[in-house]
């Protein structure tokens, strides 16, 4: 395809949760056959890489995240030999690939684990301490889960193990060399095998107080977020990754713009997700300080930026810009939230052609190009666990996570199976199949598409503010196209002699830009 050697500082790369992409065995369960039969549908919409979300051997107790086995692949999915086989065939079509590695914890049912359980040495890989109280039955701190309760759980002989997200995903002890070890011998596997750069899971997460203290808001440093020790590890992991031409990026949550930027250095990850732009509003002032914002921390490390509307932890794009009821956060996920699902597939539409016109690399999560919802999985079906350890408040991510629509006169739109889907599909998903969109000149489908033909016409240069009117974002990137986005309730007027190239929906009868629509113009 004539990449650059620097790909990956304006690539398009596409999220593939693969347990819900395509079923090519018809069990239920999307596997690595239905990706492989999908790739000409990937090549055909122009993207660069392929990210897959943890394909490894796993219980499945959040999604895959808790892993078993880095170096085998889940059976559900297929085998080793099916995934270097999609490696390469991806390759052929000018298409990297990019895995996921988790490295905070593993699963309850890693051979360590077991192990450690056992009483062998291999406790010392994981965090194990004695209780609090008169006979050890209080955790040994006060630490919550990310899933909601403590962060601790008591094993049989008494003693209490650190879980910062479901107890089936124990912490390692990244201070100790056993731990550090196996990671490299992993990225050098899955880089031996083709693979063009790794996601870190939770980047900021890994390293320890060894002290475990008591946590203290605002206590600098945190005890286990973003610490010092961190930046020596991806050190380490860079020049593994510099032998093999290959890249990481890193899912950092951080609110300091500074240290968030020291992830980024030339010799630490090459990029990062950018949070603060996906969890924006679709208010203009905030979308422009969040683009000036994520540009200014990357500069002084010379790293590219990235752009994402939505990923598999998150409410999907569509749901969150159609949301009427202002009483709840941005990215919360909660039940019932009242949506406009026309006016937010409006705005997604505009999102689509800002973000991909935005310097950087763009992350698109499967189903964006569909313009599908959030969907709302009856509360029998739910297997996040963030759902039961939040005691039932918090509906989870499955929403997100629902089989793709490919067909729609086939069995369960098309997904493949024969059996009832892991999750259940909306009945009237068909309306976003595949299949219904492909030759629709205003489908969804055929704007991403469009859009990422066409964006390297955008050039290669910083980006540029122009002046607008309240509400609008105007920019260049250095060629003669530019990016418009209103996001006003008023059209607004096109420049003069502007001729628009591609637009996120119809210009009224005058000739002028609706409110939350998008164009790009040949100015």
């Amino acid at each position: 395809m004539g990449q650059p050697t620097e790909w990956w500082r304006s690539a398009v790369i596409y999220q593939v949760y693969v347990r819900s992409f395509a079923d090519g065995d018809a069990d239920g369960t999307g596997d690595l056959a239905g990706v492989r039969a999908r790739l000409p549908y990937l090549a055909e919409l122009g993207v660069d890489a392929l990210w897959f979300s943890p394909w490894y051997l796993s219980p499945m107790k959040d999604g895959g995240y808790d892993v078993a086995d880095y170096r085998a692949i889940d059976p559900a999915f297929g085998t080793l030999a099916e995934a270097e086989k999609l490696i390469a065939e991806a390759r052929e079509l000018g298409i990297r690939t990019i895995v996921d590695i988790v490295p905070n914890h593993v699963s309850d049912q890693h051979p360590w684990f077991r192990a450690a359980l056992a009483g062998g040495p291999e406790r010392a890989l994981f965090h194990f301490r004695a209780g609090r109280g008169e006979h050890g039955e209080l955790p040994p701190n006060d630490w919550q889960s990310q899933f909601g309760g403590p962060a601790w759980t008591r094993v049989a002989d008494g003693d209490w193990y650190l879980h910062l997200f479901a107890p089936e995903q124990p912490d390692l002890n990244w201070a100790h060399p056993a731990v550090r070890q196996e990671h490299e011998d992993i990225l050098r596997f899955w880089f031996e095998r083709g693979v063009a750069g790794v996601r870190i899971d939770s980047a900021a997460l890994p390293a320890k107080d060894p002290r475990l203290p008591d946590f203290v808001e605002g206590r600098d440093p945190h005890p286990y977020v973003d610490r010092d020790e961190l930046h020596t590890i991806y050190r380490s992991w860079r020049a593994i990754a510099d032998e093999y031409d290959g890249i990481f990026v890193g899912e950092v949550w951080l609110p300091d713009t500074e240290r968030f930027a020291r992830y980024l250095r030339p010799d630490e990850l090459h990029t990062a997700f950018n949070f603060s732009f996906m969890t924006c509003p679709w208010d203009a002032r905030r979308l422009r300080d969040s683009i000036d914002e994520t540009l200014a921390e990357h500069a002084p490390v010379g790293a590219p930026a990235t752009w994402v509307l939505c990923n598999h932890d998150v409410t999907r794009t569509v749901t969150r810009y159609g949301r009427t009821d202002t009483g709840f956060d941005f990215a919360t996920k909660a039940f019932g939230i009242p949506t406009d699902l026309a006016l937010g597939t409006r705005r997604a539409r505009a999102a689509a052609l800002l973000s991909l016109g935005l310097p950087g690399a763009v992350y698109v999560y499967q189903g964006e190009e569909l313009g599908l919802p959030e969907a709302e999985i009856p509360v029998d079906r739910i297997q996040d666990p963030m759902h039961f350890r939040s005691g039932g408040v918090d509906p989870g991510r499955d929403g997100c996570r629902v089989p793709l629509p490919w067909a729609a006169g086939a069995l369960y739109a098309g997904f493949g199976s024969l059996e009832t889907p892991w999750l259940p599909q909306p009945v009237d998903w068909t309306s976003y199949a595949v299949d219904r969109q492909q030759d629709d000149p205003s489908s969804m489908l055929t704007l991403y598409r469009e859009a990422i033909r066409l964006r390297p016409a955008l050039g290669d240069g910083p980006l540029v503010w122009l002046p607008a009117p309240d509400g609008v974002l105007a920019f260049t990137r250095g060629a003669d196209v530019q990016c418009l986005v209103n996001l006003a309730d008023a059209p607004v007027a096109l420049p003069a002699d502007a001729e628009p190239i591609l637009a996120s929906g119809p210009l009224d009868t005058d000739g002028r830009l609706p409110g939350d629509t998008a164009v790009w113009l040949r100015v």
